[in-house]
């Protein structure tokens, strides 16, 4: 089996697995018993919560016929975009509500690859004071791109400068 790992860069590996899981239609308990792992082991690493070790990594890339190293090279990856995330600028957060993002930790919220939905959801819940942060943020094209109007952002452009 072999799959495009470029589509899967950067979201945890265990998130795959499951998926892989239920593709096949295996349970997780019988999977982790068959390479000699806890279920519990295996719980936690398609909750996203415990990473995926080489030698974990080989037993599961041959046990669901993948090319030798695919697990290990989706968690590097991962790894990656976590350390990328702690140097990425942020909007300046205090001036967004949380209720503005009620479904979601938006300490978590990954500010580049979700820019689309943000700044849907901001030109759709938000206030004046959001609006112009994420203008400020993103920029008029980015906007622009996202919500296809200027005309919301010409019109609190106007009250920012007036």
């Amino acid at each position: 089996m072999q799959f495009s790992i470029d589509k899967y860069k950067g979201l945890h590996p265990g998130m795959i697995l499951e998926r892989e899981l239920k593709k096949r239609k295996l349970k997780k308990a019988p999977f982790a018993l068959s390479l000699q792992e806890y279920p519990q082991t295996l719980n936690e690493i398609t909750k996203g919560r415990r990473g995926i070790t080489p030698a974990l990594s080989l037993k599961i890339d041959q046990a669901l016929e993948f090319k030798e190293g695919t697990m290990l090279i989706l968690q590097a990856y991962y790894e990656l975009e976590k350390e990328k995330l702690k140097t990425e600028p942020l909007p300046n957060l205090s001036l967004l509500r949380k209720a503005l993002f009620w479904d979601t930790d938006i300490e978590t919220i990954n500010w580049r690859k979700q820019s689309k939905a943000i700044i849907k959801r901001v030109f759709e819940r938000g206030n004046e004071v959001e609006k112009n942060e994420i203008i400020r943020f993103y920029g008029e094209k980015k906007i622009k791109e996202a919500i296809g109007s200027l005309d919301s952002i010409k019109v609190l452009n106007h009250k920012r400068i007036a």
